[in-house]
């Protein structure tokens, strides 16, 4: 028998998607703002939109799931806030290796929603499902994810100078890790 993700937080939900979830899921994925930074997931169609949940929905089923992807929900309205997720990038005798991604409507910055939601999903994956090191990384343009990443403990491994092709030039990229151990240690 497989388990449901179902995370809450003192303002928030985050859960495991259903197919009801696609009308605003499409909203969120084709947000020209949202999606700035993220083209390689943008959506244009509802049909693209479709595909994307199906393929989060049909993971969570499976015994080896490599694919986390959740909905973020206000939790009073349950109105949408934006997704949050990982894949799993190995499978190893000390725990999963695992690289997360985030983003959100324009009108949820500077809130933090984002930094409370990665907070629970890294507290989820260190204390339940057997993760041993989150990695992740950003434009070095988008200021607000890189100072999520900071804001939740993470510690900086890279700069990458001219490393990412994004609207006709080349970027600069970072990148931020996260050990259980270091965790355990600090417990952000």
């Amino acid at each position: 028998m497989y388990k449901v993700i179902y995370l809450e937080t003192d303002r928030l939900i985050i859960r495991d998607h259903k197919i009801a979830d696609l009308k605003t899921h499409h909203l969120l994925l084709s947000d020209d703002t949202a999606m700035y930074y993220l083209q390689d997931i943008k959506t244009n169609s509802l049909e693209d939109a479709k595909k994307n949940l199906t393929e989060a929905i049909e993971q969570i089923p499976l015994e080896k799931r490599e694919k986390y992807f959740f909905r973020i929900e206000y939790k009073v309205t349950k109105e949408h806030i934006g997704e949050i997720g990982y894949t799993v990038e190995e499978f190893s005798p000390v725990g999963k290796f695992i690289e997360l991604g985030y983003f959100t409507y324009k009108k949820h910055w500077n809130k933090g929603y984002m930094t409370e939601a990665v907070k629970e999903v890294m507290r989820f994956d260190f204390e339940e499902n057997n993760v041993f090191r989150i990695y992740t990384g950003c434009i070095k343009d988008n200021i607000g994810s890189e100072r999520v990443m900071q804001k939740c403990g993470m510690i900086k491994e890279a700069d990458f100078k001219m490393k990412t092709w994004h609207y006709g030039k080349t970027k600069d990229r970072v990148a931020y890790r996260l050990l259980k151990d270091e965790w355990i240690k600090n417990k952000f």
